[in-house]
């Protein structure tokens, strides 16, 4: 199947809501439509007011469905009968109120109940102003979204139409695209039994988070990684097959199902469990934010602040360099790591891979709010010794199967 069918035999059920960014919505009909899907649009009473049904109807080739009790649409396709027609439920844009009533169950206009009947996934693609994407509230639907199992696309960073800049403005239509011809790659591998079961036999170890050293019992050092590329990468590899044994740092997460984890803290714990278990590892992966350093020596007592300074020494040491070891045990997994660098983020990375002896090394640019640490995408490129591929903006769990994959091929090539 060429890419520009790779959506053949695929329904998707396009939902627009209120927002200036409705009419990016015709444009990815389009674009869905190049693929392959055949695409059937709902509009909320908020979207008619920035964009017409007509320019649907005229895009999709289908009637345009706006309303619940409407006793023509249910004589052609009734709510639940379009419910169960839809291989994805796609919102573009998903605005905030939106969010809000799909998460707490609310069913009180077409679009949200066909989200309550639906049997197919539901992804939605956040648009909103930077404040109300910042508002508490709304960070704790989009939680309690992510634990729906509600797929997200975005948001992006960047000039909003009010003028304002900054996270909360709609995901570029191709970048969504690209998100729904990802979603439906898994589904289609795991129909391929070997594609499926690429790791099968295999132990994949992992480490994710941070580390946390010790100041005193209630400070410490640590930086701001979530350990969510980590999960995902985990989860991504029990699901092509893999032992799975994930070695986490500090992390609101839960475990991925099917995988082993090993909770700890400090750098120094975190080698500690990783070099118990690389005797039976084929496969490293290093995506943990490990401290460089660590005080020299952690206070008993909470240590008190003085009326007669301003200022305050910590000797810092360095502490083990866990990928290094890794990359130097004998026999030697494959080894992945990481470079979430700043500023030069290429020449980091080939750096490192070198100095370091790694197989292969995943760079992304933590500078960056919308794909740094804790942010819900990603935007990478993977290097290796005579090779490279980047790997565009995606939702975290989907990107993960994407690398798990490359790093699946890498791996029994060089073992072949």
């Amino acid at each position: 199947m060429t890419d520009t069918q790779a959506l053949a035999d695929k329904k998707i059920l396009l939902g627009v809501t209120g927002g200036i960014a409705a009419y990016k919505a015709a444009e990815l009909t389009r674009r869905l439509q190049d693929h392959g899907a055949e695409v059937r649009v709902v509009m909320t009473r908020g979207a008619q007011t920035f964009i017409t049904p007509l320019t649907f109807q005229a895009l999709s080739g289908n009637p345009v469905h706006t309303e619940l009790l409407d006793p023509q649409a249910e004589a052609g396709m009734g709510h639940i009968e379009l419910a169960r027609w839809a291989d994805l439920l796609l919102v573009v844009p998903a605005s905030a109120n939106f969010i809000a009533k799909v998460v707490h169950g609310f069913g009180d206009d077409l679009l949200t109940t066909l989200c309550l009947a639906r049997r197919a996934p539901l992804a939605i693609a956040p648009a909103m102003n930077q404040a109300m994407w910042a508002n508490p509230a709304t960070q704790n639907n989009i939680i309690k979204a992510r634990e729906l199992g509600i797929l997200q696309f975005g948001p992006g960073n960047g000039v909003q139409a009010c003028g304002d800049v900054g996270q909360g403005r709609l995901m570029e239509v191709p970048d969504i695209v690209k998100s729904v011809l990802e979603h439906f790659k898994p589904s289609q591998s795991t129909a391929d039994n070997k594609s499926a079961q690429l790791l099968a036999g295999k132990t994949v170890l992992l480490t994710a988070g941070p580390t946390r050293e010790a100041i005193d019992p209630v400070r410490y050092i640590s930086n701001h990684s979530s350990g969510k590329m980590g999960y995902a990468l985990a989860s991504a590899a029990a699901e092509l097959g893999a032992k799975v044994i994930l070695v986490s740092g500090p992390t609101n997460l839960s475990a991925p199902q099917g995988v082993e984890c090993i909770r700890v803290s400090t750098a120094l714990e975190m080698q500690a469990a990783v070099m118990a278990k690389i005797s039976e590892t084929d496969i490293f992966i290093g995506s943990a934010a490990v401290a460089d350093y660590r005080p020299a020596s952690v206070a008993e007592q909470k240590i008190k602040k003085t009326q007669d300074r301003d200022d305050m020494t910590i000797e810092l040491v360095k502490n083990p360099d866990i990928i290094a070891g890794v990359a130097a045990s004998n026999p030697k997994p494959f080894t992945v790591g990481f470079a979430a660098e700043t500023n030069d983020v290429a020449n980091y990375a080939r750096g490192k891979l070198a100095r370091k002896n790694l197989d292969m090394i995943i760079a992304n640019d933590v500078s960056r709010s919308d794909i740094g640490f804790n942010a819900d995408q990603n935007e990478v490129t993977v290097y290796w010794k005579g090779g490279e591929k980047p790997m565009p903006n995606l939702d975290k769990s989907v990107l993960a199967i994407e690398l798990m994959q490359l790093v699946g091929a890498r791996y029994l090539n060089h073992s072949s």
